[in-house]
């Protein structure tokens, strides 16, 4: 079983800040990459920000610049810092997870509950 928690969601006026954070715990052999998505009311889940194992990272284009995604890989743990926050990025937020629990097991992917971050006056 493999959990994970997240936190750091909550409300922000225009121009601010908020760091999300994301622990997972559990049977975790080796982590090819966690990362944030994003869904707003009557869109899809879209990417935000990942980090593969090796460091790489990928974000999405309306966040560039704005948002910081980050690991502590002896945690199992991610961050997202986003600033400079806008209406448009009101979300739920949910962290994912590409591991694998053994060698023998394939790599899977795995999503946190989501955390609500809503940006307004």
């Amino acid at each position: 079983q493999v959990q994970l928690v997240e936190s750091g969601g909550g409300l922000v006026q225009p121009g601010g800040s908020l760091r999300l954070s994301c622990a997972a715990s559990g049977s975790i052999l080796s982590i090819r990459a966690m990362g944030w998505y994003r869904q707003a009311p009557g869109r899809e889940r879209e990417l935000v920000a990942a980090m593969a194992s090796g460091g790489s990272t990928n974000y999405a284009d309306s966040v560039k610049g704005r948002f910081t995604i980050s690991r502590d890989n002896a945690k199992n743990t991610v961050y997202l810092q986003m600033n400079s926050l806008i209406p448009e990025d009101t979300a739920a937020y949910y962290c994912n997870l590409d591991y694998r629990a053994s060698w023998s097991s394939p790599y899977r992917q795995t999503w946190g509950q989501g955390t609500q971050v809503t940006v307004s006056s």
